[in-house]
């Protein structure tokens, strides 16, 4: 690989990095959060791309040019998996052979008064019911989304997947779901749940970690979220 051909790989890099960072591409890879540092990175490879190929082309009559060894043409793997495989974000296989990664949070912020639903994360929920021994939740309508998993006897959960950072951390939290659940629940469909705080709770079959129930009401599918990692983990 010579320097030409090393300076057109980080440009195509960088437009690369550059357009998962304004498309949803990204987020099959890192938090939301993290779109600056994405854009930044793309930018900063194309910046160094032309900054080389001009560098090249002054010192062109004086450069030695050599050849580069062929283990370089090594950094063209990543830029193919960025541009062909976009991959699905992790569902329920990773959820049903991974432990809840539920943990007690700081604190319980305020949740909106009145009558109408609360729409909660399965990790906001799960925290409430497990740690504040769902004292916000009783008597009030909850709607949760997560997608589908189950376990080994077919019990079904209830999942989001959090990240810290990146999709290679991500972990999950689980809702036990007991009441009006629907008869056939395929892994991996995304449902809203309504249902009502109940205080019964298990224990996660993988590493022991509390998973406190949901009483389903009602179940509808819904379309995958253009985020599908859970965007309250780290509140």
């Amino acid at each position: 690989m010579n320097r030409l051909a090393q300076t057109a790989l980080l440009f195509l890099l960088g437009a690369t990095l550059l357009h998962a960072g304004t498309t949803d591409l990204y987020l099959r890879y890192v938090k939301e959060g993290l779109r600056p540092l994405v854009l930044l990175a793309g930018a900063v490879l194309i910046v160094t791309a032309a900054a080389t190929l001009w560098y090249d082309r002054r010192t062109a009559p004086t450069h030695d040019h050599h050849r580069e060894p062929r283990i370089s043409w090594l950094l063209t793997l990543p830029v193919l998996a960025l541009i062909l495989v976009a991959p699905p974000a992790l569902g329920s296989y990773s959820a049903a052979h991974t432990g809840t990664a539920l943990t007690k949070p700081f604190g319980f912020p305020a949740l909106p008064s009145g009558d109408a639903p609360l729409h909660l994360a399965v990790a906001d929920y799960a925290g409430r019911a497990i740690y504040d021994d769902g004292r916000a939740l009783r008597d009030r309508e909850l709607k949760i989304t997560g997608f589908v998993t189950l376990d080994r006897e077919g019990a079904p959960y209830l999942v989001r997947m959090g990240l810290n950072c990146c999709a290679a951390d991500a972990q999950p939290v689980k809702i036990a779901l007991t009441g009006n659940v629907p008869p056939v629940l395929r892994p991996d469909t995304w449902l809203e749940i309504t249902g009502t705080y109940t205080p019964r709770r298990t224990k996660d079959p993988v590493n022991d970690g509390p998973i406190p129930y949901l009483e389903v009401t009602t179940a509808r599918p819904v379309p995958t979220p253009h985020d599908p990692y859970d965007e309250t983990w780290n509140t």
